[in-house]
């Protein structure tokens, strides 16, 4: 005797949403983080002033989402904007002197 179960009647899609991840967040494959752009979850959004920086490197030490972009020469260039995810720590980790980037809604970017 067959049933049918929900399972039988899902239709699979071709890219994964939301509910399909894992529970509590789980990455099983080492080195994956870099496929899932998480950027959109944020509600204010790093702004970098590339005239005040001064290099330091003290916001990329802290980012825990390896989001500040350092070139060769060893210069911050810029933030990943896919993969940060608006936590802060880069800005209240810049020396005080220097507040190279600061925070702001990032309603102000995606038309509230």
């Amino acid at each position: 005797m067959a049933t049918d179960t929900k399972q039988d009647k899902k239709e699979v899609s071709k890219e994964a949403g939301w509910r399909d991840l894992p529970i509590g967040g789980i990455l099983k494959e080492a080195g994956s983080a870099e496929k899932y752009l998480s950027g959109d979850w944020r509600i204010e959004r790093p702004i970098w002033n590339s005239e005040k920086c001064i290099s330091c490197l003290v916001c990329w030490a802290y980012c825990p989402d390896s989001s500040i972009i350092v070139n060769e020469e060893g210069k911050m260039t810029g933030i990943d904007l896919d993969h940060c995810k608006g936590c802060g720590i880069c800005a209240e980790e810049c020396p005080p002197k220097v507040k190279a980037i600061e925070m702001v809604p990032e309603a102000d970017f995606r038309g509230k």
